[in-house]
């Protein structure tokens, strides 16, 4: 408890230490909680993209994870192969590639969405009326600080 009452500049970097340590756990712990399947994390992630955001190029799945169009095409190749994704020609500009998720596509995400969720909610709510006061005010800072 000493620790979190820091104050001044050592403080705030501890701080600053214990918030990134605290939020790389939960994501990852997030992210570890979906249905059993074939699915790696990252076409995982494409896939709920395309399912939330409809179709998008390679480009703009490549920029939205910041990872190489090469390693995007790995990607989106293992997902049409598996049917989640299908390949279509931009209707605006026929030289461009759409990648949509099919309805197969569609389920797999929105089944790992409401697993996640579903997971959250449930540990979210086995804290005191109190905590969760505290959790949302955080949440409140957390989005301030995200689009600052």
């Amino acid at each position: 408890m000493e620790k979190r009452a820091t104050q001044g500049a050592a403080g705030q970097d501890e701080l600053g230490e214990q918030l990134r340590v605290a939020m790389v756990r939960l994501y990852r712990r997030f992210r570890s909680e979906r249905p059993e399947g074939g699915l790696g994390d990252a076409a995982l992630e494409v896939l709920t993209r395309l399912h939330k955001h409809g179709p998008r190029t390679l480009t703009e799945l490549s920029e939205a994870d910041r990872v190489s169009p090469a390693s995007m095409s790995q990607t989106v190749n293992r997902l049409t192969s598996a049917g989640y994704a299908v390949r279509t020609r931009d209707p605006h500009d026929g030289r461009k590639v759409l990648f949509s998720a099919t309805a197969e596509g569609d389920a797999v995400a929105g089944a790992a969405r409401a697993q996640r969720h579903a997971w959250l909610d449930r540990r979210l709510q086995a804290l005191s009326a109190e905590d969760r006061a505290v959790v949302a005010r955080a949440a409140e800072l957390f989005h301030q600080i995200a689009e600052s």
